[in-house]
């Protein structure tokens, strides 16, 4: 059974919807945003073996936001910025090269 992996940035616009689609064929994935309409669920955190942020402030707010979750060993920082669009492909060479840190 193919990992979970559970992709989140702030808007989940690009860099997360992204990433879910371009992994899609090598895990189970998902992607969801921190500031948005709908955004990241305790289910969501649980139904993930790995969850992947796109900045480290990403993952302190995941820590503020769900304190009795352990997260620690589940979540992991990929540092991309904020400066590309859906599906660009420097993005998309960008989370190529970060996909060692999914396993």
């Amino acid at each position: 059974m193919p990992r979970k992996v559970l992709f989140i940035s702030n808007q989940n616009l690009n860099r997360s919807r992204t990433a879910e689609l371009l992994f899609k064929d090598r895990f189970n994935t998902r992607s969801a945003g921190l500031c948005n309409f709908h955004p990241v669920t305790a289910r969501q955190i649980a139904w993930a073996d790995r969850v992947v942020v796109m900045e480290e402030s990403h993952k302190e707010e995941l820590s503020s936001r769900f304190p009795k979750k352990s997260l620690q060993d589940k979540v992991v920082s990929l540092d991309i910025p904020d400066i590309y669009r859906f599906n660009n492909p420097a993005l998309m060479v960008f989370l190529e090269s970060k996909s060692g840190l999914l396993d």
